[in-house]
């Protein structure tokens, strides 16, 4: 993906997204945001975005209340499998940002780092791609050699991700263009939400 695809990620997740789900399996890691703009939401579904680090990943948190990362705790390391279900709302999302980076290591006093390469160092990235999620409790920096973003349906590029963006964003116009219709947290609480008349 291009740098305008990672911003536009970035700008689709960090108004209502939530972090719902971290999957690890051996050179693989996944991480799950729901409450994305993207698409039409339907009734029955949650709007996710996966994003998945491959070839030589690697996460590391950063915290300082050791309860905030206890999903840590279940990694299996013989195996290298992990699946938990976490919820933290996200405030920021960059990516390749060395200068992001060091403020998690000034505003955290700990870290913890899980990686299938054995002399890794988060003060040294030779990652090719790298995501920086910031929540209210934790940071978090995942990263790999390879990265690729999903829907529900679909492995997303440049195109389809910018089409899903622009089909959430009519979705949004519309709803505030109607009236006395089910209320839409997402759209209600969007920077963008246009003034009542």
């Amino acid at each position: 993906m291009n740098i305008r695809s990672l911003k536009l990620i970035r700008d689709v997740i960090v108004n209502s997204g939530k972090w719902t789900s971290i999957e690890m399996a051996q050179d693989s890691i996944y991480i799950e945001f729901q409450d994305v703009e993207l698409g039409v939401p339907k009734e029955s579904e949650n709007f996710a975005l996966t994003v998945r680090f491959a070839v030589d990943s690697f996460i590391t948190a950063f915290y300082n209340n050791i309860w905030d990362i206890d999903f840590f705790a279940k990694y299996n390391f013989k195996n290298q499998i992990l699946s938990e279900e976490v919820l933290f709302d996200v405030v920021d999302i960059k990516f390749v940002d060395f200068e992001y980076l060091n403020t998690f290591f000034y505003n955290y006093k700990k870290e913890k780092t899980i990686s299938v390469v054995d002399d890794f160092n988060i003060h040294n990235i030779r990652n090719d791609f790298f995501m920086l999620v910031e929540t209210k409790e934790i940071a978090i920096v995942v990263g790999g050699n390879q990265m690729d973003f999903f829907t529900n349906y679909e492995k997303l590029d440049d195109s389809s991700l910018r089409e899903l963006s622009n089909q959430w964003m009519l979705y949004f116009l519309k709803y505030h263009l109607k009236r006395n219709i089910v209320k839409d947290p997402m759209c209600e609480n969007h920077p963008l939400r246009m003034p009542k008349k």
